[in-house]
């Protein structure tokens, strides 16, 4: 359920800023995204599983707090990560 290394290293090569930028919100948020997805295909397969729908509901809050910072930080960039994770959210001024 967890990412892997190899897919974590290819969201990290394609929203890095630079080769060792592992820690950026961008790429902060596309990892969460795909936990996301783990997540919620995990979900829809095992409906009762209470824990892991509580752990979903943390990440997605994690997100929303990240996107936020970014979104009043840079929000040319929240823009463009939004469209390409296909989060459909817009700017808060």
């Amino acid at each position: 359920m967890a990412l892997t290394n190899e897919k974590k290293q290819q969201i990290i090569g394609k929203f890095a800023a630079t080769p060792r930028d592992t820690g950026s919100p961008k790429v902060q948020i596309a990892l969460l995204s795909a936990q996301i997805e783990d997540l919620t295909k995990h979900l829809k397969e095992h409906k009762k599983d209470n824990h892991s729908r509580r752990g979903l509901l943390k990440i997605i809050s994690k997100r929303r707090r990240l996107l936020n910072y970014l979104g009043k930080t840079n929000p040319k960039d929240y823009e463009g990560l939004a469209k390409q994770l296909g989060i459909g959210v817009s700017v808060k001024s």
